[in-house]
């Protein structure tokens, strides 16, 4: 009941972090500000660059003018000759210097004030930006006084010009300009925001979508992204989703085979630990039959009975997904090797040859049930693919097992002349329900032997370039304190 009243919470949750405004809104709100820089950017420059011209463009009628009213034989012209002149350049009046003198050509209406001046011969970036805007936000009819060189032996010129007409020239560049560029850049983002919808957000949102169809049903195959054939970023996106995707389904399923498996074993488990229970009584009353036979073989039947209620009981649990921790200790190795032989069925008469060569003597530090059951896969499994050969095989069937010391290490080794693990099952050697090497097996068996390895320590191994399948297992001492020996030897 927790779980299903957290879930409302949770879904709120998630609700409350769900993006107002998508990856398209936020793509269309970048680009205006975006389209507003683009603008300034032209606009600042192309107004200021259009005065300039303007101004140079009265300058070069006002020296066209200054050869006509210098050229007169009398050295001046009648008023309504340079009115005309005047009005043809857009000017009030127009004077040149030559040397110390400075003469006026011509005039007609003059300001009582000039209220700029505009030397063309030195202007800069920044002031022609600034006084653009200067005048296009002042008011009224002010006059400009414009400087610039001169043709022939002349200084400069300079021509008075009136404002008004300026800034509704430069009123109407601008509209003009804003227009078209509103025009071109609009098109241009729409083409960018189109291309960047179709190339990054769809993806964007299909991937998003899957995230939260895989999250309502993490176990179906059908919401697994299906990749596309894109070789960028977004493509390898996709495939490493799918990829993930496909293992997680996988691991799931294992997870719920595991979990159904886990339930049937703790059922099986609890009635085998009661029958178990009961030969164990029947077996008790065999130690009183006075046959030499029930009498050599009644202990060993005792103590396999004892083994398996032991395993029973530790495994009756639900849900118990590790081994209890080994109880370690100093045992002889060849005497559990026989264990493991008799318990297999391998006796002298069986058709499989059994080979020991174990060194004389040789203990290993380990927990001895846990190393019998180790043994005892290892061994069943070599029987197995020996048993899987055909009839007719030359090859002789043997087992064979080695124990040697190698410093504080004790190595067993397993070995069969049987056709050897497969490629395909090496991958997953050691997992459970992957590592099976014949049809029809779970692979349990090798996943238990390494998880009760690692338990102690070691390490289990399978050896390459040997006639069928050799597993090697590594099982070092527990370290000694020497502290703690001292004092036992001490009070001894």
């Amino acid at each position: 009941m927790q779980t299903t009243d957290r879930q409302p919470e949770t879904h709120a949750w998630r609700r409350g972090l769900e993006p107002k405004i998508g990856l398209s809104g936020k793509l269309l709100l970048l680009t205006i500000p975006l389209i507003l820089i683009a603008e300034i950017l032209i606009y600042v420059p192309s107004i200021a660059n259009y005065r300039l011209n303007r101004l140079n463009d009265r300058l070069a009628a006002a020296n066209t003018a200054a050869l006509v009213l210098d050229a007169s034989p009398s050295g001046r012209v009648p008023d309504s000759l340079a009115k005309q002149i005047l009005d043809s350049i857009e000017a009030r009046a127009v004077a040149i210097k030559m040397g110390q003198q400075r003469r006026l050509l011509a005039s007609s209406d003059l300001p009582t004030k000039v209220d700029h001046v505009v030397d063309m011969r030195h202007v800069t970036p920044w002031g022609a930006i600034l006084d653009s805007f200067v005048v296009m936000l002042e008011s009224g009819n002010p006059a400009i006084r414009v400087i610039g060189p001169a043709e022939g032996n002349a200084e400069f010129i300079e021509v008075v010009i009136d404002a008004a007409p300026l800034r509704n020239a430069m009123y109407r560049f601008s509209s003009n300009l804003l227009l078209v560029s509103l025009t071109i850049t609009s098109l241009t983002t729409a083409l960018i925001y189109l291309a960047l919808h179709f190339l990054f957000v769809r993806p964007m949102r299909r991937l998003t979508a899957n995230m939260v169809n895989f999250r309502r049903d993490p176990e179906s195959p059908a919401s697994i992204v299906v990749p596309g054939p894109r070789g960028d970023e977004i493509g390898l996106a996709e495939r490493e989703l799918s990829d993930m995707q496909r293992d997680l389904v996988s691991m799931l399923h294992q997870k719920s085979r595991l979990a159904a498996l886990g339930l049937a074993v703790s059922k099986i488990n609890h009635d085998l630990r009661n029958l178990l229970a009961s030969s164990q009584l029947l077996s008790d009353q065999l130690s009183s039959v006075p046959d030499p036979r029930v009498q050599r073989f009644a202990p060993k039947l005792v103590r396999s009975l004892e083994r398996a209620i032991a395993f029973c009981q530790s495994t009756l649990s639900y849900g118990r997904a590790q081994e209890a921790a080994p109880d370690r200790r100093s045992i002889l190795i060849e005497p559990l090797v026989n264990d493991v032989r008799e318990t297999a069925g391998l006796a002298d008469e069986a058709a499989i040859t059994w080979v020991s060569a174990i060194e004389r003597g040789l203990t290993i530090d380990a927990d001895p049930d846990q190393l019998f059951r180790v043994l005892l896969n290892l061994v069943r499994n070599a029987a197995q693919a020996l048993e899987s050969l055909p009839r007719g095989d030359a090859n002789p069937l043997q087992i064979r097992i080695t124990g040697r010391r190698e410093g504080s290490v004790t190595v067993l080794e397993v070995s069969d002349t049987g056709p050897g693990v497969p490629q395909k099952a090496r991958d997953h050697l050691f997992e459970a329900f992957h590592g099976s090497v014949r049809a029809g097996g779970s692979g349990l068996g090798l996943a238990i032997a390494a998880e009760l390895v690692r338990a102690h320590g070691g390490e289990i191994n399978l050896v390459e370039g040997t006639i069928g399948a050799t597993f090697r297992i590594s099982i070092p001492d527990r370290p000694v304190d020497l502290h703690s020996l001292r004092n036992e030897r001490a009070r001894a």
